[in-house]
């Protein structure tokens, strides 16, 4: 899709819309003083994965190494300029919410930001997204990641089978609406 092209379809979407209408990956982070952060980064690796915003507000998300890293619900502020998950486990019982700013929601690029010292907005760091064709995991992935453990990750069985697409439609988890 042309820059154009992704304007023009960014301006007959929501920012929901947008959101929902791609897989998205990690590709990218960069800090408050403008300086391009390692995915590995301790600050970093925590956000780093493959994640999957279905349009009836669920979600999962998954390491690059296909891992489960959580599943459960997202919404947007109504002026589209804050992203809100909630990390739920196997049984729908809500292991933390999280709120971002959203600091590009194109087509073409997802970008929020993350606080790595708590109370100190000054230093921040944006995690970049852009579009992926990866499909999502099947249930029967290998055992989660230690990377992230406050992210809420799950064991291979809580997560769903999820159909081979793009962007999977069906909900996450049963229970976890």
């Amino acid at each position: 899709m042309t820059s154009s092209a992704a304007a023009s379809s960014s301006a007959t979407q929501t920012p929901s819309q947008i959101l929902s209408s791609t897989s998205w990956e990690t590709t990218g982070a960069v800090d408050n003083a403008g300086k391009r952060r390692a995915l590995s980064d301790p600050d970093v690796k925590t956000y780093v994965g493959y994640a999957y915003f279905d349009a009836d507000g669920t979600f999962a998300m998954y390491n690059l190494d296909d891992t489960p890293k959580m599943q459960g619900d997202w919404k947007l502020t109504p002026d589209g300029k804050t992203r809100i998950i909630t990390a739920k486990d196997e049984n729908g019982k809500v292991r933390f919410t999280r709120s971002s700013p959203i600091e590009t929601l194109t087509p073409l690029e997802f970008t929020y930001r993350t606080y790595p010292v708590q109370n100190n907005q000054s230093i921040y760091i944006d995690i970049v997204h852009t579009p992926t064709t990866h499909k999502a995991p099947i249930a029967s992935s290998p055992a989660p990641s230690s990377s992230g453990s406050n992210s809420g990750s799950m064991a291979p069985s809580s997560m769903p089978s999820r159909p081979m697409s793009s962007h999977p439609t069906t909900p996450i988890a049963p229970g976890s609406r």
